[in-house]
């Protein structure tokens, strides 16, 4: 935010107090100075001249030849082409070697054979206005030959504040907010400002209705006979001064107001305005406004308008329309002030991306009770300017609004303590007190009463006013302390751990990248993995619009990551450890569930049709999870085809891993669904083999981890036997495993799955899966009559789940 030295100076004594001193000082106590420069520096070479002669051009009927006294005790013969100048006129010289604005330098030079030692300068020469029709003309009290900046008394100091300092502070998005913590920082008189309401007519007040509760507080005032005139200069010198164009009277004091009280206000031309009066509402879907800057907007539901009866007139907050707008021919005007909802204006200006002054200061919780001052200050200066103004009827106040002001108790000994300095009572009275807070004692306990200003967003809680304190002491005044604290160490975090250990383990030897990525899904990939009509936490203000929903489960957020990362490489192996949402499990405070989840996803070129039959990525991510569950201490879950299959996996290839009598799986691994993979982009030249898996780590958490114990060196030598089943081709490998480690009584040590086959010579339907079975004791030697006994008894247990041992 721009600032003027010399409009600071309307508010405060500033005599003494240098611009430099004064950022200074702003930014150890208030916000910090980004920069300050002089304003119009190109001014202070500019001098007063006093055209004493005109003469025509010998040879070009647009050109005169003038002859100028500077001051310097000689005259200057200055070509020029403006159609303005005259003998006996004060006007701004750029002498030979002066720089001006774009770096043009000034040169001796013949201009169609006659010498001209300078330049005679226009406002847009010197980029302080657009006028270009002739040169300045400057008033004649000017003093010949001193700088015009000096000439004029323009010595002003723009000063540069940083806006993320003021975020949190809508009082000091003017000049007199900013005028009062200067105040308060010299110890200094804040001066007094009228901004009560002028003297109006008994006229019926003009109509205006609110139907939104986004609009606290709105403010109209019916002006009648305001003229757009040229701003006296002390106006336009101000409002260049922080990059504001001048305009006229009425614009400019629009803009007079905000930048100096911080509240944004807003003229329409009377009588361009229905009957019914102004109407505040929310807009309806499809409807359009053409703003001031010619562009037409698309509205939404959630925009608040200004209607003139039921057509829109404004975007509330932000700008006007281009409908309503005050022209040279207006002279009844009607003068908006008002107090808007800041997260609606907010998401208005960012969804049509236009941020403005009055949008800016809007989304900052203005004060409520501003909107009325800002207007009887707007209608004061407006009738200083033009004294045949007429108000024919008194402001229509309307809106549901309340006041914000409120109270803090604060002790002396919690300031104190807090700030680690000796600040006595009366100091901290004292230092509140020039902060315009009102300040009784109670005992030994200061009330303190937070203005609205201070009240809307700033000033909550009795630390807030120890930091007030804090800034106006200074921080550099307190001494520093050596920091002393027992060293402890943190506690416990049996999850935290457990995380680490599987971002290790799967980072580490897997090979697998982590990912990070926002819990908000988008609208298209829920749709694209058949999810839409879940219940989601929905997002009140939403980043992108399209992304309004919290997601249930981690894993669909590395869909979108698959193909790009495909298309880069065929070996794309991603992991996610984060949280799902769910709605429908909420707590008694209506917070939804959380669920802590790892998902996983594997993608490779498609596996070739004769390669081994566990080269496929289902099979290898089975196998990464198992390695994880082995890694974390963890007893692998039982693997069934049974469960509510999820919507992004295969119909046949899923299997849910349960632990112990859970209900539901703690871990779901599956081929990513065909229909899917292809909305996903994975086909044609990015044809891919997908598995995914998703962990519950809630559920790994609930287990109780087997410890890790040393197995001496076997004192008996392993016998291996190699067993072939076959069995319908629906029957879970589980089964065969579970037969194998009954008939073992104890003895099976390993057990691995070598050979899967299907073909003609086992029938239609059915499977041969051949395993290596391990088979040893720890307190003899085993003999081929041990390994015969295992196959008997494996052939009547793997016979009761309709399989058949093969032979031979």
């Amino acid at each position: 935010m721009l600032l003027s030295y010399r409009w600071l100076g309307r508010h405060v004594d500033l005599s003494g107090i240098s611009p430099e001193e004064l950022a200074e000082n702003l930014t150890l106590s208030t916000a910090e100075v980004e920069a300050i420069r002089p304003f119009a520096p190109h001014l202070a070479d500019v001098v007063v001249g006093h055209v004493t002669q005109r003469d025509a051009h010998p040879d070009a009927d647009k050109l005169c030849v003038c002859t100028v006294d500077v001051g310097s005790g000689e005259q200057l013969r200055i070509v020029c082409g403006a159609p303005n100048v005259d003998a006996g006129m004060k006007v701004a010289v750029a002498t030979t070697g002066t720089v001006l604005p774009g770096g043009i330098k000034i040169k001796k030079s013949k201009i169609r054979g006659v010498e001209s030692r300078g330049m005679i300068c226009s406002v847009r020469e010197l980029e302080i206005g657009d006028d270009h029709s002739g040169i300045w003309v400057l008033p004649e009290e000017a003093v010949i030959g001193e700088p015009v900046r000096a000439a004029l008394g323009l010595e002003d100091w723009v000063i540069e504040l940083d806006n993320k300092s003021i975020t949190h502070r809508p009082d000091l998005w003017g000049h007199r907010g900013i005028a009062g913590e200067l105040a308060a920082i010299f110890e200094r008189e804040l001066r007094p400002l009228d901004t009560s309401m002028p003297e109006t007519g008994y006229g019926a007040p003009y109509p205006i209705r609110v139907d939104s509760p986004d609009c606290p507080r709105y403010v109209g005032l019916s002006i009648d006979g305001a003229r757009a005139l040229p701003s006296p200069a002390w106006l336009q010198w101000l409002l260049l001064a922080v990059d504001q164009r001048p305009i006229d009277q009425i614009v400019d004091l629009s803009n007079f107001v905000m930048l100096d009280l911080g509240q944004p206000n807003h003229t329409f031309d009377r009588g361009a305005l229905s009957p019914e009066g102004i109407v505040v509402r929310n807009a309806r879907a499809g409807e359009t406004l053409t703003t001031l800057d010619g562009t037409e907007r698309k509205l939404v539901a959630a925009d608040l308008l200004i209607c003139s009866g039921d057509a829109p007139v404004a975007l509330a907050g932000i700008m006007g329309g281009e409908g309503s707008k005050v022209g040279e021919a207006t002279d009844s005007l009607l003068l908006e002030v008002a107090n808007f909802a800041p997260a609606v204006v907010r998401r208005t200006a960012m969804r049509i991306g236009l941020r403005t002054d009055a949008s800016a200061r809007f989304e900052k919780s203005l004060d409520p009770n501003l909107p009325m001052r800002a207007a009887g200050y707007f209608a004061r200066l407006l009738s200083d300017l033009q004294p045949d103004v007429r108000f024919p009827a008194a402001p229509t106040d309307v809106g549901a609004w309340t006041d914000p002001a409120h109270t803090l108790s604060l002790s002396g000994d919690r300031v104190r303590a807090l700030l680690g300095t000796e600040v006595p009572d009366d100091a901290i009275e004292s230092i509140l007190l020039r902060l315009r807070f009102g300040v009784s004692r109670s005992g030994g306990t200061l009330e303190v009463r937070v203005p609205a200003e201070r009240a809307t967003k700033d000033i909550t809680i009795a630390e807030d006013l120890i930091e007030e304190v804090g800034r106006i002491h200074r921080y550099g005044e307190i001494p520093e302390q050596i920091l002393r604290g027992a060293i402890a160490p943190p506690p416990y975090d049996a999850r935290r751990t457990m995380v680490r250990r599987i971002k290790d383990r799967l980072a580490g030897g897997a090979r697998f990248h982590e990912v990070l990525s926002y819990s908000f899904v988008s609208d298209e990939l829920l749709a694209k993995t058949g999810q839409a009509d879940e219940p989601h936490v929905r997002l009140v203000n939403p980043v992108v619009e399209q992304e309004s929903r919290m997601r249930r489960s981690v894993l669909p957020s590395l869909f979108p990551r698959l193909a790009p990362n495909r298309r880069n490489r065929d070996d794309v192996r991603l992991f996610e450890i984060g949280k799902g949402y769910r709605p429908e499990h909420a707590n008694e405070r209506g917070e939804p569930q959380e669920v802590h989840l790892l998902a996983l996803a594997w993608a490779t070129p498609p596996v070739a049709k004769k390669a081994a039959f566990d080269a496929n990525r289902l099979s290898q991510v089975q196998g990464v999870v198992t390695d994880l569950f082995r890694a974390l201490g963890l007893r692998a879950p039982e693997w069934r085809t049974e469960l509510e299959r999820p919507t992004w996996a295969h119909p046949t290839r899923c299997l849910g891993g349960f632990f112990g009598d859970e209900p539901e799986p703690g871990a779901v691994i599956a081929d990513l669904e065909p229909g899917l993979a292809r909305a996903l982009g994975l086909d044609g030249e990015l044809a891919s083999d997908v598995a995914v898996c998703e962990v519950s780590i809630d559920a790994l958490l609930a287990l109780a981890p087997e410890p890790f114990h040393y197995t001496p060196i076997p004192r008996y030598p392993a016998i291996k036997v190699d067993v072939a089943v076959a069995l319908d081709a629906d029957r879970p490998a589980a089964d065969v495993v579970r037969a194998i480690e009954k008939a073992g009584k104890g003895l099976a040590k390993e057990i691995e799955l070598f050979d899967v086959y299907r073909g003609d010579s086992i029938g239609a339907g059915r499977k041969s899966l051949a395993y290596h079975v391990l088979l040893a004791s720890d307190a003899k030697t085993l003999t081929d009559t041990d390994a015969q006994k295992f196959l008997k008894r494996f052939e009547r247990l793997v016979a009761e789940v309709g399989g058949e041992l093969r032979r031979g």
